[in-house]
């Protein structure tokens, strides 16, 4: 069943072509097609296009669908376009004219568009929660290790004294930035383009406003080709915000597996954490984080796919916009998981104590003694270099303690103020 068929058949290459996996994708958005369509059989009725019964009936018939959906005995068959056309089927199995009236003043590309923010909206709405739920867990080791002290790196060669508690809580505050990308996601999609039909409004003297209250929509996208022109913008949108939080797992991850080599040997993971090698019985090696790492930098490549598919296209619908599905629900699937499996594994990493015991990080504190000079009254550059000459005849002596103290410092991670920051962004 298509809901455009004349009655002329399509060759059943080109139909094989056209849908593709149109349908295993739709099942994400069939509970948000039901909604959807709730509410628009509820506005015919208000404008008198459905009378009381009929809407009445439509509604519990699509009622009885979406627990049909979250039950997951929802199906799109191969004789069905998509889940727009399978539950119209169904409706008007069930109810008869009822049913061939619920397209009334309505387009698929109006439907996918509602559809769709209404998904993406629960994908951001959900993604910030987890996001916030891996905060606090940063924040909690922060607090447990933030004296411990730990080597900072620059360029890869040791650079100046850092802490465990600066480590965590610096993932933790980067996450601040990740929800404000997800927020602006959130506005972008909480927008209701219902009504703008094929791109062009409608003649049925439709209420728009209607619709927007009763789905939850902050706002409406009042122009309606502005509302076609959303398709492709929303998912990109949603998928600059994704890339952030992917950005900020993938470089944690990396920093994991770095610190738990043995060259470095900073932390270590529990066995349930690790796994084996086929022919060397001494590995234990961070998969986890590394498929974490590698899982997010292919997500971090998701806002380029979308701009490559949809740049430059006049405005209008156009059959390209389908393929967004194809790269955007995989990839919310796993950025879901591999938030789930960070939060699942870092309350188990073991942080080691007494790093800086071993020689080689002694220059990590040359910088501390040269402010002490300079504190004491050494102009900064005949400090820098007093101890430049220290390092090269080997003289320097290492104090191995840190007295910082500006904000967001060593010595004052500012771990109240991260959290206000993030409860104010939340």
């Amino acid at each position: 069943m298509k809901l455009w068929e004349k009655g002329i058949p399509t060759d059943k290459q080109i139909e094989h072509f056209t849908v593709g996996n149109d349908r295993e994708l739709d099942l994400v958005l069939a509970k948000y097609d039901a909604l959807g369509s709730i509410a628009h059989a509820k506005m015919l009725a208000q404008i008198g296009l459905l009378d009381a019964t009929e809407a009445n009936d439509l509604v519990l018939a699509l009622q009885d669908i979406i627990t049909t959906i979250e039950k997951g005995d929802f199906e799109i068959e191969d004789s069905f376009e998509d889940v727009h056309s399978k539950i119209e089927y169904l409706l008007t199995e069930k109810l008869g004219d009822a049913g061939k009236k619920i397209h009334t003043a309505r387009s698929r590309n109006d439907q996918v568009l509602v559809d769709v923010n209404l998904y993406l909206k629960d994908v951001v709405i959900a993604l910030k929660e987890q996001v916030k739920t891996l905060f606090d867990l940063l924040m909690e080791s922060a607090e447990q290790y933030q004296n411990v002290l730990l080597p900072g790196y620059t360029h890869l060669q040791i650079a100046m004294p850092s802490s465990f508690g600066m480590w965590f809580s610096a993932y933790a505050e980067t996450l601040i930035d990740d929800i404000t990308m997800l927020n602006a996601a959130l506005k972008v999609v909480d927008q209701n383009p219902l009504g703008s039909a094929a791109g062009y409004g409608s003649s049925f003297p439709i209420n728009r406003t209607f619709t927007t209250k009763e789905l939850g929509f902050a706002t409406l996208k009042f122009n309606s080709v502005a509302a076609q022109m959303s398709r492709g913008k929303s998912e990109k949108t949603v998928a600059f915000a994704m890339s952030s939080v992917a950005a900020t797992l993938a470089k944690f991850s990396m920093d994991v597996c770095l610190y738990m080599s043995q060259n470095f040997d900073f932390i270590s993971l529990p066995a349930h954490l690790t796994t084996g090698s086929s022919i060397m019985p001494h590995k234990k090696n961070p998969d986890v984080f590394e498929l974490i790492r590698g899982k997010c930098n292919k997500i971090q490549a998701l806002p380029y796919e979308i701009t490559l598919i949809t740049n430059n296209l006049p405005s209008g619908y156009h059959r390209e916009f389908q393929l967004l599905k194809e790269g955007l629900f995989p990839a919310i699937q796993n950025l879901k998981a591999c938030l789930d499996i960070a939060i699942f594994s870092i309350k188990d990493i073991k942080v080691k104590d007494n790093i800086l015991a071993d020689p080689k990080y002694n220059y990590l504190f040359t910088v501390d003694t040269l402010n002490e000079m300079v504190v004491a009254g050494m102009p900064f550059r005949d400090a820098y270099k007093a101890v430049a000459e220290q390092l090269e005849n080997g003289t320097y002596q290492s104090p191995k303690a840190t007295q910082h103290t500006h904000e967001g410092s060593i010595n004052n991670l500012c771990l109240t103020e991260i959290k206000e920051k993030m409860q104010n962004a939340f």
